[in-house]
């Protein structure tokens, strides 16, 4: 088993920055692909980001590129998503998620490729 643990969520303001961290435990930890996503109240769970743990090749959604980068630190099973220029429309719960492979294909956009899920943390971004 897999264990996801998500911190760094909170209150901010227009503009302002985040760091969400998560946080790996359990089985010996080798996933393929780690990525974050988020929900807000009454919408569909979106993708924001992910990344290939080994290797480290990136996607970002369109609504964040430019503002939001996801990046690893391996030695400590942990995936980061630096969330800076924050606006009102980010504000939502994000979720971390593993795909623990073998990686049989499919979109790594898409929620039904992963594994594993964090419990979530909430970002409100206030205007």
């Amino acid at each position: 088993q897999v264990q996801l643990v998500e911190s760094g969520g909170g209150l901010v303001q227009t503009g302002d920055s985040l760091r969400l961290s998560c946080a790996a435990s359990g089985r010996t930890f080798r996933p393929y692909a780690m990525a974050w996503f988020r929900q807000a109240p009454g919408k569909e769970r979106e993708f924001v980001a992910t990344i290939i743990w080994s290797g480290g090749n990136t996607w970002h959604a369109d609504s964040v590129k430019g503002r939001f980068t996801i990046s690893t630190d391996n030695a400590k099973n942990t995936v980061y998503l630096q969330m800076n220029t924050l606006k009102p429309e980010d504000t939502a719960v994000y979720y971390c998620a593993a795909n623990m492979g073998p990686y049989y294909g499919g979109s790594l956009r898409s929620s039904s490729v992963y594994d594993y899920w964090g419990q979530g943390t909430q970002v409100t971004v206030s205007s």
